[in-house]
């Protein structure tokens, strides 16, 4: 990625202890060394990051990481699988906020028991006792610069109806959960938008992917000039291909990918500990340095203006549990 190593370690020596940031005690410690491992299933989807946790998380502790990384739905369906052969094998999942919620109603996670970093989160994302924030990834636009003139650039997700891109819009399917499912509900909430702004969607005749990677190269190399949307966290790799990164005016749709202690862990402290260091200053400005929103204090000023990818970025809405099914069923039954 960009220049990400050296800027990353450049950043690390400005760190100096984020205020609010708490190291674990020994007792935790020692409990999760004699643990021995921890099982992290993620439905995130960015290999290099969760490399580079998994890397810093064994450095730091000697602890191994048994890291699972599969799509939303494939994850659901693997915890369900095993919960109900009575196989407790994952200790700590990372998934989008409303789901987690929704499998702590299901009761397929449990309360962590205390994590102490929890207690440096940023306004407005502040953890409970069942699940806490890892990171805020943002969904906005991305343009082929070679097809689509600066003068014609989408300013909001409105333009996105301008009949001259119809047949020409590449999107993540709004279907299913993911980047789609969280624009058709930030729109779906968002003043003007709505049903109605759906519906006239549908007739631009998106065509739907569920490849993100390819589709960022589909719209590189000319096969379609707008693709929607585009995550922040790959914009970074992007750098040197004719692609653009625009927020519209409303703002970017967001998720935040919490965390939490999967029923049963059968490696709790190991865990809690992990849980711990994800929140930790060096781990958060690794978030922060790969093009997202670190939820913890005394971070974002501390990532290189250049790795910024959504400063100034307004967030314009979310998946929220309460209307997670119905709006997955009636983006199934707009985009038919």
């Amino acid at each position: 990625m960009f220049r990400l190593a050296g800027v990353l370690a450049a950043a690390l020596s400005l760190l100096a202890g984020p205020a609010g940031a708490q190291e674990p005690d020994a007792a935790l410690i020692d409990a999760a060394k004699k643990d021995g491992r921890v099982a992290w299933y993620t439905s995130y989807v960015s290999p290099q990051l969760h490399e580079a946790v998994k890397t810093g998380f064994e450095r730091k502790y000697g602890i191994t990481v048994d890291l699972l990384h599969v799509r939303a739905s494939e994850l659901e369906e693997r915890i369900r699988a095993e919960q109900a052969a009575g196989r407790y094998l994952g200790d700590v999942i990372q998934h989008g906020q409303a789901s987690i919620t929704r499998l702590f109603r299901a009761g397929a996670v449990q309360p962590h028991g205390g994590v102490p970093n929890a207690a440096n989160m940023i306004e407005g994302q502040e953890a409970d006792a069942q699940q806490m924030g890892s990171l805020i990834t943002g969904y906005a636009l991305m343009v082929n610069t070679n097809l689509v003139k600066p003068e014609d650039e989408p300013k909001s997700w409105r333009d996105l109806l301008d009949p001259k891109w119809k047949g020409k819009i590449l999107a993540d399917d709004m279907r299913a959960v993911g980047g789609g499912a969280a624009v058709f509900a930030a729109t779906m909430d968002h003043p003007g938008f709505g049903e109605a702004f759906h519906r006239d969607l549908a007739k631009q005749e998106p065509v739907f992917t569920r490849d993100i990677g390819q589709s960022e190269r589909r719209v590189a190399r000319g096969e379609f000039p707008i693709w929607v949307p585009q995550i922040s966290v790959n914009v970074l790799g992007l750098k040197g291909l004719p692609l653009r990164f625009i927020a519209p005016a409303e703002g970017a749709a967001y998720v935040r990918l919490d965390q939490a202690m999967l029923r049963n862990a059968p490696h709790p402290a190991a865990a809690r500990l992990f849980m711990n260091y994800y929140l930790s200053g060096e781990n958060q400005l690794r978030v922060g340095a790969m093009g997202l929103l670190p939820v913890t204090k005394g971070i974002a000023e501390k990532i290189p203006r250049e790795l910024r990818v959504m400063e100034g970025v307004k967030l314009m809405g979310t998946i929220h549990v309460e209307t997670q099914a119905k709006y997955l069923a009636l983006a199934a039954e707009i985009y038919k």
